[in-house]
């Protein structure tokens, strides 16, 4: 390959046990003119759901005022669209949290199981995925932060509270709870050993022979990537390091679930930069999530019977504190996105980042004028930010629609909707 050829989009930096993917480089874009970047999707998951009194913007419009949980997204305002007054219908049916939480993103019914027969919908993302995952290393990245369970609650399997992410209507995308092993797979070729070296160790070799084929800002770049994914490795190194001789059975230090959900948050990020994947979703929770959110400044208990607040004034404002909590992860990812360019623009700008739950307010179990925020994507025809307060009982699947049109997946139906949600997309 001489100097002056274009880069191919899959190019990989190799070595013994390692494969990294590259971020886009001017060097791969056509000598003829600019291609258009791949559209992406992230969907983020908060369980229990909101305090809809601290959710909920007054104003409607662009001019929305950020609410006290939505004001880590004060920055991005002009980006994200508060939706509300969408209801997911198929979800009403059954107990309290399971069916809300697996039929977030597909708007199936839920069937009542203890677990030998589940059937929920194939979910938005992974129609996604089946779509484009050829045109990546992994076809979607299908995150959480805690484990499957696998008991029967009120009739229900807790599978279902285990997953949104459904790779056909009777099998869950398998879902991934350790960053070490997210890491692995997406910067290593194989399993990873005790005393293995850095991955970017492994690829120097081929790493200097390409960075001599690159212009200053294709060099710059590279180098900025390179350093992330070294930081990110360092970190799991320090964390393993600290938690040897600790028994598996002793619980996990509270603070220990903000740590992970931002190493999965970087590597959402460096997964999207890399193009090794277009698709991605997260779990802060399942279902009745109990997590201890005591590392929060003012909050002290488990998630799930804070959402219960029953009007106590100290209740709700320690899950007003922790809605607020997931809104924070939301614009970090956005952060992470809008610094990096890619093209005329940012990766933010051809990637839609969903945050909701599948109830409104957990005290009522509500699945009525349910949590949605939408954010980016406006390279691929997703409106810019806005308040947009629906007629009350709009399908939240006609959301659905929409991003799959902006993704080049265009659909007339998904779940209980026939059209798109009006005004989010610009054409």
């Amino acid at each position: 390959m001489n100097s002056l050829e274009p880069l191919s989009r899959r190019t990989l930096l190799r070595g013994a046990g390692a494969a990294l993917g590259l971020p886009y480089l001017e060097r791969m874009v056509p000598r003829r003119g600019v291609q258009d970047g791949p559209a992406r999707m992230v969907f983020l998951f908060m369980p229990n759901g909101v305090l809809p009194q601290a959710w909920t913007p007054i104003d409607v419009g662009p001019a929305w005022s950020p609410t006290p949980s939505l004001s880590p997204l004060t920055h991005h305002m002009a980006r994200t669209q508060v939706l509300t007054g969408l209801r997911n219908k198929n979800s009403m049916e059954g107990e309290g949290h399971y069916v809300k939480t697996t039929a977030l993103l597909s708007g199936e019914k839920v069937h009542k199981t203890g677990g030998r027969d589940l059937r929920v919908g194939t979910s938005v993302d992974q129609v996604a995925a089946h779509a484009v995952g050829t045109e990546t290393r992994i076809p979607s990245l299908v995150l959480g932060l805690e484990g499957v369970r696998h008991a029967v609650d009120m009739g229900y399997s807790t599978v279902y509270g285990s997953h949104i992410s459904w790779r056909t209507p009777t099998q869950p995308a398998m879902k991934e709870t350790e960053p070490r092993l997210v890491f692995d797979r997406l910067f290593r070729s194989s399993k990873r050993r005790l005393g293995d070296s850095s991955v970017l160790d492994i690829v120097a070799e081929e790493t200097a022979s390409l960075q001599r084929k690159l212009g200053g800002a294709d060099t710059d770049k590279l180098g900025e990537y390179l350093e992330s994914v070294r930081e990110l490795e360092r970190r799991l190194e320090r964390f393993e390091t600290s938690m040897e001789g600790v028994p598996s059975e002793e619980p996990a230090d509270p603070g220990h679930h903000e740590v992970r959900s931002e190493w999965f948050l970087d590597l959402i990020a460096l997964a999207i930069e890399a193009d090794s994947t277009r698709v991605a979703s997260l779990m802060f929770g399942n279902a009745v999530g109990g997590t201890n959110f005591s590392f929060i400044d003012g909050v002290e208990g488990g998630h799930h019977h804070l959402s219960h607040h029953e009007k106590d004034p100290s209740k709700m404002d320690q899950y007003q504190r922790i809605n607020r909590w997931h809104v924070a992860r939301m614009a970090g990812l956005l952060d992470r996105l809008s610094v990096k360019r890619e093209l005329d623009g940012d990766l933010l700008d051809r990637t839609m980042v969903f945050l909701g739950s599948g109830l409104r307010d957990g005290d009522r179990h509500d699945p009525n004028d349910l949590p949605i925020l939408l954010a980016g994507g406006q390279a691929l025809g997703v409106a810019a930010g806005e308040h947009r307060r629906y007629r009350k009982n709009t399908p939240l699947c006609e959301l659905y629609i929409s991003m799959l049109k902006a993704f080049g997946v265009p659909t007339s139906t998904f779940g209980d909707a026939e059209q798109p949600l009006r005004g989010v997309l610009t054409v």
